[in-house]
């Protein structure tokens, strides 16, 4: 301990469990940094501060995952319990460990060790009870190291719900319809399995997979309106391609936004252990951040992990499903559900060869299961990371990825010696002779084949370009035998990386303001492309809309009104016009949320996709008006003056505690935090996807780091709105302002540092006992 240390704010704490002394030093924005004298006692610690400062979200987290939310809230979640329940992973157990490397277990034991200590504590020291436990009336519960991995639904896998929406256009509309839907890469012609009669699929199909996998159940429909970009951004450069003669590495993860933040930023420093970055909070360690020698980051890679199977049923048995010219019994599990304030409720749980069965259609006689990669060992969120904490290279880290089961992800590393490198992570499924992009029957005759590890085949090390990166764009390489692995074909739109790629090559070398710089861009590619077809519109006299929107940079700054009448006129306004001129009457409605990536493809190729004998014509007569009746809702949000509207007038962040619309407003404005304006788009950079309700900002970027691989101390970081989960902390909103300005706060490393920021030193001991 130096004087720097002395001087602030210290607590001593005996702890039953650990084995000898540890610290932890919270920096003045709430980082923990965590000194233990062995690997139990530093993941042991990381879940005893974990749930110091976020007890009530993992708690949830753990209760969700498990089916146990009715114990707390009632008879109204015994239905999402049950369909959490059918998602749990039932496998071997040695061999879910084994995939996460040798000591997962033991790491997992003594974090969820570390929780427990503390939930020990909380029922000794009632003050300590955070509030929405008291405002729910609820306890927390303790941990077992299996609850960490069975919980497989935290992290959704690809692509059931494409699956079930292109069965019903088919049904629907043929085969043709489909042409609507999504952008397919590389290309490929869609076709109905054999076996497979087209039908539209139950509604309650899908509900049940998707109340079971229902990150925020106390807020139902919070964010079901939002556009389907979250996405995420990462990228790395080589020492040519920088000032600071090192790598750097850029990293920004996209999700719906949730408060307490989805991300937990941590340190853990132990004998052979040294690295930092964020995880979510249920897990022991970090997915993104760096150790001593490697930086690494992650985004998603949009694989199909999932297939939905479609069974016949015995006439007179539901139980019984055709396979293989029989008929098989499905397993029944029954299982009690604990409810608060009344007797257990008895659930049955169905499951076929394949997996959970959804539905059962009694009138048709059919079933619908659920095979996914979750059933498949080392498929648990996130927990894959445990195996590369300790990776000093590209290449250890590639060894460690071959346990990588989900979600499926890219993963863009950099080391002090100046390497990068790119690998996809995931483990997926082998389909021989069918593609996965409809349901199909499951009487056998579409089984996958075993599995295969991306990792063995997608990477890419130290390119001539000097950088790579990835924004959940198609990515495969030009070599890469994606007919035999049919990893996906529905990616995200490509507008992100596009930007991200001509940004880069626009500058020789970077520097570290400038790669924070580059986090917070928020041009719209999209606009671009738009606006440059409306630009070329043959109409006789260019209305106000148009003109407002000539000569604008396509920039979605807070203070720009061009932004505000784009964004309103794409989401609100063409977006839905496009299939309703190109497709069959209602097409529209079964579509749902459109691919945007299409959407601008069918604009582009109007003369070639529908919009009638004069394609252009036709097509410059939609974006016409629909921009007119844009104008008119701009006018009716912001006022009749043009000249006062402001993006950040519509599009603002907002976090909305999960209790707050079940408590008091004046409870509620203590839990929420927000509004502030915000640029960007789901489609920039700076990612700020939003309902087109509102504009409210409800996804996008909450944490983001930008490395000086190697200059440790010079890292920068955010985590909005901020590192606790306490509503009494001064770490629960404080980020909040800087995340709200694109600003960022430093990610210490090195003792000295850390020791100068300290604001509290928790001081813990073993109890002896």
């Amino acid at each position: 301990m130096n004087n720097n240390q002395a001087a602030h704010e210290r607590q001593t704490i005996v702890v039953s469990g650990l084995e000898s002394d540890a610290e932890i030093l919270v920096d003045r924005w709430g980082i923990p940094h965590i000194y233990a004298k062995s690997e139990h006692d530093v993941f042991f610690v990381q879940g005893f501060n974990v749930a110091r400062d976020r007890l009530w979200q993992i708690d949830m987290w753990r209760k969700r995952g498990l089916g146990r939310l009715a114990v707390d809230l009632g008879p109204g979640y015994v239905e999402r319990d049950r369909a959490a329940r059918m998602l749990l992973y039932r496998g071997d157990m040695d061999a879910e460990w084994a995939s996460y490397g040798g000591n997962a277990r033991s790491r997992t034991a003594a974090f969820v060790a570390g929780i427990n200590a503390y939930v020990d504590m909380v029922e000794r020291e009632h003050d300590r009870l955070p509030l929405e436990f008291k405002l729910t009336d609820a306890r927390p519960e303790r941990w077992e190291p299996e609850d960490v991995v069975r919980c497989r639904s935290h992290a959704l896998v690809r692509n059931l719900d494409f699956e079930v929406v292109r069965m019903n256009i088919v049904a629907k509309y043929g085969i043709e319809g489909d042409r609507l839907h999504r952008k397919l890469q590389p290309s490929w012609k869609v076709y109905i399995p054999e076996g497979l009669q087209p039908h539209i699929v139950p509604p309650e199909v899908m509900r049940t997979y998707l109340l079971g996998c229902d990150h925020n159940p106390l807020a139902a429909g919070h964010h079901s309106d939002a556009l389907n970009n979250t996405g995420s951004n990462n990228w790395a450069l080589m020492p040519s391609r920088t000032t600071t003669g090192r790598a750097i590495l850029a990293s920004d993860p996209h999700r719906l936004h949730d408060q307490p933040s989805l991300r937990y930023i941590a340190h853990l420093n132990a004998p052979g252990l040294n690295v930092i970055g964020a995880g979510e909070p249920a897990i022991p360690g970090v997915s993104l951040g760096h150790n001593e020698r490697l930086a690494f980051s992650l985004t998603i890679h949009p694989t199909d992990q999932a297939d939905l199977y479609v069974y016949e049923l015995d006439p007179e048995d539901s139980d019984l499903y055709r396979y293989q010219g029989g008929w098989e019994r499905m397993r029944v599990a029954t299982e009690q559900i604990s409810v608060r304030n009344g007797p257990p409720h008895s659930v049955e749980l169905r499951f076929t060869r394949h997996g959970p069965v959804l539905h059962v259609d009694q009138e048709n006689r059919r079933a619908y299961a659920l095979r996914s990669i979750w059933w498949e060992p080392g498929t648990a969120a996130y927990m894959g990371s445990l195996a590369y904490l300790q990776a000093m290279n590209f290449q250890d880290y590639c060894k460690a990825l071959t346990g990588w089961g989900a979600p499926s992800t890219n993963h863009v590393v950099a080391d002090v010696d100046g390497h990068i490198g790119w690998a996809v992570a995931a483990k997926l499924p082998v389909r021989q002779g069918w593609d996965g992009l409809m349901p199909v029957p499951g009487d056998g005759r579409y089984e996958w084949n075993g599995t295969y590890q991306a990792a063995t085949l997608i990477q890419r090390y130290d390119p001539s370009s000097g950088w790579l990166g990835s924004a959940n764009q198609m990515n495969l390489p030009s070599d890469f035998d994606w007919q035999t692995y049919k990893t996906c074909f529905e990616w995200s739109d490509e507008a992100r990386f596009t930007r991200l790629s001509e940004a880069i090559e626009e500058r020789k070398r970077w520097s570290v303001e400038e790669t924070l710089s580059l986090q917070a861009d928020v041009l719209s590619i999209t606009a671009r492309r738009i606006c440059k077809l409306l630009d070329q519109c043959d109409v006789p006299a260019p209305s106000a809309a148009r003109m407002y929107l000539a000569n604008w940079d396509h920039r979605l700054e807070v203070d720009s009104g061009p932004a505000a009448l784009f964004e309103v006129w794409f989401t609100n306004h063409l977006l839905p016009a496009i299939p309703e001129a190109l497709g069959p009457e209602g097409l529209a409605s079964v579509l749902g949320v459109q691919d945007t990536a299409l959407a601008l493809d069918l604009l582009e190729t109007a003369d070639h996709v529908g919009f009638g004998p004069d394609g252009r014509k036709s097509r410059d007569q939609l974006l016409i008006a629909t921009l007119e009746r844009a104008w008119v809702e701009v006018q009716a949000r912001l006022g009749g003056d043009s000249d006062i509207w402001r993006w950040g007038d519509l599009h603002k962040g907002y976090f909305r505690h999960p209790l707050s619309a079940m408590v008091s407003a004046d409870v509620a404005k203590h839990l929420d935090i927000g509004p502030a304006p915000r640029g960007g788009s789901g489609l920039t950079i700076n990612n700020n996807g939003y309902r087109g309700t509102d504009f409210r900002v409800m996804s996008g970027v909450t944490w983001r780091m930008v490395l000086d691989v190697g200059n440790w101390d010079a890292c920068w970081t955010i985590n909005s709105p901020g590192q606790s989960g306490d509503p009494e902390s001064p770490h629960y909103r404080d980020l909040f302002d800087i995340w709200a300005r694109d600003g960022s706060i430093p990610m210490l490393f090195s003792r000295d540092a850390i020791e100068a920021a300290t604001e509290l030193c928790i001081c813990l001991s073993p109890s002896g006992d």
